[in-house]
């Protein structure tokens, strides 16, 4: 973490993606154990909201996760507390590369740095050697392209065709720019919807990372970096901004003859909920066991890349979510994500599951439905939005609203949160 200037993450806020009243934000977290003692109320609060109970039924006020980034705490608590709190990382990029090439080097690790110009093919398609602008031919098995969305190996030397996401995510753009960190360090990625997309806040021991994710069709790059430097008070400022392109979607077959493709190569899925490095290292482990348990050879390819392409279409899933139950109207950016009808089965399946009252965990059950998100991060996306029917009178509401005391969990999760520590604290610790 030191090397990587990295901090701990408990989740992720999603700020003005929403337009109903007391549900302008929300937070996205990790699980945690203790949530063992108030889950079961937040599944009642939102049964007895989607019945007509006037309740709270915001996702907030039940999840340690959510209490830990409001106050800036770390995920770890003291010795005398202990529960495990989930948890990810904020890092620079840079510096994990670099971090990683030192371990693997240490290990035995040829690294070569270089540029392939040619990619050399046998009599069947497969990869036999790649010839690199220093003269060298590198010979193997099996070649794993890490060319990012270029495909350098998959897509333009063995042609496999690239699916685009652009009729779901319309989102194909980045502009970056830096700002100074302050002496309090967040424990959270925070996501605002702007005008024509949605800007990332990520906290660094040494600086905060900003960004903002749009779709040149609606919006330039001028007017993207404008609204940016201005949402960041940056307008005067002569800190260089970095414009990124993305190519949304993925590749037809992941892993194609002797090649298997990882990371930006295989596709991508916009960062709105920092998915990438769990599809490269859940490729990564499934190709190994696969390859391993056909004895080295293409075996298991089929089933390998139908698991793959489903990965992908899931997390696509809840990622759509997420525009198209926005309640934006000021701009047509957020109309047409909000009126885009282009979504897949399962995910319509799922809203009419939430909107018709039913218990997620049972019908994602029931129905066979297959999601990179468990039933609790979709009830946190539903009811983070506020995406609940008119209050009305039933029997089953009150009946339900009657079993809730949120006073007590607020109580509950206020104490447990004492145990924690802040961001600055616990890097120290570290």
């Amino acid at each position: 973490m030191p090397r990587c200037n990295a901090t701990y993450k408990n989740g992720i806020s999603f700020v003005n993606w929403s337009t109903r009243a007391g549900y302008e934000h929300y937070f996205h977290p990790f699980p945690s154990t203790i949530d063992q003692h108030t889950t079961t109320s937040f599944y009642l609060s939102t049964f007895a909201r989607r019945q007509g109970a006037e309740v709270h039924a915001h996702p907030d006020r039940y999840f340690l996760s959510a209490k830990l980034a409001e106050e800036r705490l770390g995920p770890l608590p003291t010795e005398n507390f202990p529960f495990v709190v989930e948890y990810g990382y904020h890092f620079d990029a840079f510096l994990v590369g670099e971090y990683l090439k030192e371990v693997a080097t240490s290990r035995g690790v040829t690294h070569v740095s270089a540029r392939v110009t040619e990619v050399k093919q046998g009599p069947d398609g497969s990869i036999t050697a790649l010839v690199t602008d220093a003269g060298d031919s590198i010979e193997g098995t099996v070649f794993v392209d890490c060319s990012g969305f270029r495909g350098a190996l998959i897509q333009e030397a063995l042609g496999v065709p690239f699916e685009s996401f652009k009729e779901n995510l319309f989102n194909d753009s980045a502009v970056v720019l830096p700002t100074e960190q302050g002496e309090k360090i967040s424990t959270q990625t925070v996501s605002t919807a702007l005008k024509h997309g949605w800007a990332w806040e990520i906290p660094l021991t040494h600086r905060v990372g900003n960004g903002y994710v749009y779709s040149s069709d609606y919006c330039s790059a001028d007017e993207a970096e404008t609204e940016l430097r201005d949402t960041l008070g940056l307008l005067d400022s002569d800190v260089e901004a970095r414009h990124l392109k993305m190519k949304v979607g993925r590749v037809r077959e992941h892993w194609h003859k002797n090649c298997l493709a990882v990371g930006l190569s295989q596709g991508f899925i916009e960062p709105l909920e920092a998915t990438a490095l769990n599809l490269v290292c859940n490729t990564v482990y499934d190709f190994i066991e696969t390859y391993e348990t056909g004895n080295f050879s293409d075996t298991g390819q089929a089933a390998f890349n139908e698991r793959a392409a489903a990965r992908f279409e899931a997390i696509r899933d809840y990622i759509v979510a997420h525009y198209i139950m926005n309640t934006r109207e000021d701009t047509e950016y957020w109309r047409d994500n909000g009126a885009n009808e282009n979504v897949s089965d399962t995910l319509k399946k799922i809203v009419s599951i939430w909107k018709s009252g039913q218990i997620l965990s049972q019908e994602f059950e029931a129905q066979e439905i297959q999601s990179s998100y468990t039933p609790m991060s979709w009830a946190c996306l539903f009811s983070g939005y506020g995406f609940y029917p008119p209050p009305r009178e039933s029997a089953i509401a009150a009946q339900a609203a009657a079993r809730l005391d949120v006073e007590t969990i607020d109580e509950f999760v206020r104490r447990s949160a004492m145990n924690y520590r802040t961001q600055r604290e616990l890097l120290a610790f570290g």
